[in-house]
């Protein structure tokens, strides 16, 4: 039987989506901002 595709890493995940790399660029501010506006309890991924 074949191995699954998905093989999560918290680091891995937080380098491409975490707070600081949403902050880092205009479009990514912009993720933030709509995701506050919708009143979402997570704004982007947890790092824990």
């Amino acid at each position: 039987m074949k191995k699954g595709l998905r093989n999560p890493s918290s680091t891995s995940r937080q380098r491409t989506h975490g707070f600081r790399v949403r902050m880092a660029t205009a479009k990514g501010r912009l993720v933030i901002n709509r995701r506050r506006a919708k009143g979402r309890h997570r704004l982007a991924v947890d790092g824990r």
